[in-house]
């Protein structure tokens, strides 16, 4: 790598693995680096801040994305996924029906400028590649890296990211979120949510780092309290 993460205003996760948090709406975008190839979790919430996530990651990782991975359908997430031309797009399943419509409408009302968010809108781009279970990539050197299909939850179509290594992070989306109390949007299934914290936590072990969707990077004993306030919050049995 040509510069640190530091030096970028990213945080070093493990070897070869960060995150960046982005201002506006604090929400996470992770970067694997591998042995040419380079996978990004998520996307940022305007084409510009894709852009700009493109560059950090050619900057860290010498090299392009080949990989990008959505963890769910919200603008903030999704709508820089334009910018990364060429590479492979990877997606819970069902992930490709939300309207773009619906998600300009979501980040107009959230903040976002109309023109931006109409212009992310109107490039918006669909994952080629949708996980119904597991998938395996293979980013070179050693390195795999896998996707899970853990939800609903959050919303209809959340995707994990675990990559092994020591230690082992999860990605886990806004599955999990630190900065702020977990927000169940209309196109949440709150019934179903503390069920897909527990598989994060058969995803990562007692040892992994967890890294939420809006906030700091938090342990197992996080994820396992947040999972038991949100049974009791939405009623869910444990």
């Amino acid at each position: 790598m040509t510069v640190t993460w530091e030096e970028l205003g990213w945080e070093r996760v493990a070897a070869g693995v960060g995150r960046v948090r982005l201002p506006g709406w604090d929400c996470t975008a992770g970067l694997v680096v591998g042995a040419g190839a380079v996978l990004m979790i998520d996307a940022g919430s305007s084409l510009a801040e894709g852009v700009r996530l493109r560059a950090w990651a050619e900057e860290l990782s010498g090299s392009r994305v080949t990989h990008l991975a959505l963890t769910h359908p919200h603008f903030d997430h999704v709508f820089g996924a334009a910018a990364f031309a060429g590479a492979e797009v990877f997606g819970a399943v069902g992930v490709d029906t939300v309207p773009a419509e619906e998600l300009r409408a979501d980040a107009v009302r959230n903040g976002l400028d109309e023109a931006a968010a109409t212009e992310a809108a109107d490039t918006l781009v669909r994952p080629r590649h949708l996980v119904c279970g597991e998938w395996t990539l293979d980013l070179g050197g050693g390195r795999q890296v896998l996707l899970a299909n853990v939800g609903p939850g959050h919303t209809a179509h959340d995707l994990a990211v675990l990559v092994p290594g020591s230690p082992e992070t999860v990605f886990c989306g806004d599955l999990v979120e630190e900065s702020g109390e977990p927000q169940a949007g209309p196109d949440a299934v709150p019934s179903h949510w503390a069920a897909a914290l527990d598989r994060l936590l058969e995803l990562g072990g007692e040892d992994a780092l967890y890294v939420p969707g809006h906030g700091a990077v938090v342990d197992a004993a996080f994820v396992r309290a947040q999972r038991d306030a949100l049974a009791a919050r939405f009623g869910v049995s444990r």
